[in-house]
């Protein structure tokens, strides 16, 4: 198991990377918009559709949707990241009082409703944040967030983890693990600072670093409840996994359940605090 997800890690990161850095914006909107209908085609399982034709169909209309954002050119509608971030705040609520408001959202519809507030505003924030200037490594630094998230969680959830986080959702994690991801990202971001410092050659304002710890405690923040609402989805369908499709990971969706959270959000605060790299 440990073979197979390092050798698909290998794979996928040169992939995800180039695709980051090496895309222009036409190609790269295909590319992030192939991951989300991947994630649909998962998603449309984690809602109770089992017959291949069903999920394919949820796939194809997610993409259809993604595509009419951009022949209308609403991909860059501010509107749209919002909704996300309304919906992240109704997510949290959802876990933290999980099993009491399961009736809402445990029918088929409800959740294939939730899969496009999951979806669409991670493939918008993808695509906005690839707008500004240096995105490549705008978007290398929440994918850092996401992941640093996710080892400091891991490894602190392992070591100190005694208080459960959502018990009832995933009765693995705890309040140690998430403040342990929340010390990995803040050194991430001090980390980032410092590098930005360096690339322009002054030194950032005590505002400028209080806006990149605030945009990255809302992102580590948000991540944590992405991840868990996949959980709480599994939970209900009964699965461990989203799919196979990832040897040793899973399902696409458990690699980007995530990022389905952190994207729209740190394109929103990019927006809303102002910060970009062209200083």
């Amino acid at each position: 198991m440990l073979k197979q997800r390092i050798l698909t890690g290998l794979v996928l990161a040169p992939m995800m990377m180039g695709g980051i850095f090496y895309l222009p914006m036409t190609p790269f909107m295909i590319f992030i918009g192939v991951i989300t209908a991947l994630g649909a085609w998962e998603w449309a399982n984690l809602s109770g559709i089992q017959h291949k034709l069903g999920r394919v169909a949820y796939a194809a209309a997610v993409s259809s949707i993604l595509y009419l954002l951009y022949y209308f050119n609403l991909e860059f509608q501010p509107e749209l990241l919002y909704l996300a971030f309304v919906w992240w705040l109704l997510a949290f609520v959802l876990v933290q009082t999980h099993p009491r408001f399961k009736a809402i959202w445990s029918g088929t519809l409800t959740r294939l409703l939730m899969g496009l507030v999951i979806l669409v505003p991670m493939w918008v924030g993808f695509v906005q944040i690839k707008s500004y200037p240096n995105s490549g490594y705008l978007i290398l630094f929440v994918l850092l967030i996401v992941w640093g998230a996710d080892v400091g969680a891991y490894f602190a959830g392992r070591t100190f983890g005694k208080h459960k986080l959502a018990p009832k959702v995933s009765p693995g994690k705890s309040w140690e693990g998430v403040y342990g991801g929340m010390l990995t990202t803040t050194l991430v971001a001090f980390g980032g600072g410092l590098l930005l410092q360096d690339s322009l050659g002054v030194a950032l304002t005590l505002q400028q670093w209080s806006l990149l710890f605030l945009a990255t405690f809302m992102v580590t923040s948000v991540s944590v409840v992405g991840d868990l609402v996949e959980s709480m989805l599994k939970r209900q369908r009964g699965i461990k996994d989203s799919s196979n499709l990832l040897p040793g990971h899973g399902g696409v969706m458990d690699r980007i359940d995530s990022m389905t959270a952190a994207l729209p959000v740190f394109a929103l605060a990019l927006s809303m605090l102002g910060w970009n790299l062209n200083l």
